[in-house]
C-alpha cells in the first residue's frame, strides 16, 4: 500500500509540476534527451549492457535448465516452446532466448 501511495504522489506531483512548466520546457527537454539518446558514448554503452543481459540470460537459462532437467511440467515447455514459434525465434540463427548477436 505504501509503495501505490508514493506512486500516486509521483504522478500528482509530475503532472503539477509538468502543467506549470508548460510547453516550451517540455521541447527543451524532450530535444536534450534526443542528444543524449544520439551520443555515440551512451549507444555504445547501452549496446554493451544489451549484450551482457543476453550473455547472462543465455548462461541463466542454461544454468537453470541443468538444475530443473525434466522437471518442468509439459503445459510449461509446450507454451515456451509454441512462443518461440508465434515470434518467429525458433532457434535458428540465434541463442536459446530468441535473440541474435548483433
Amino acid at each position: 500500500m505504501r509503495y501505490r501511495l508514493t506512486f500516486i504522489a509521483g504522478v500528482a506531483l509530475g503532472y503539477v509540476l509538468g502543467t506549470r512548466a508548460g510547453r516550451e520546457r517540455y521541447e527543451q527537454l524532450k530535444q536534450s534527451v534526443q542528444r543524449l539518446a544520439e551520443n555515440p558514448a551512451v549507444r555504445n554503452a547501452a549496446e554493451s549492457a544489451a549484450q551482457g543481459g543476453r550473455d547472462f540470460a543465455g548462461k541463466a537459462y542454461h544454468s537453470v535448465s541443468e538444475k530443473v532437467g525434466d522437471k518442468v511440467p509439459a503445459s510449461v515447455s509446450g507454451r515456451v516452446r509454441s512462443l518461440r514459434e508465434r515470434s518467429g525465434h525458433n532457434g535458428h540463427g540465434g541463442d536459446d532466448w530468441g535473440t541474435t548477436d548483433t
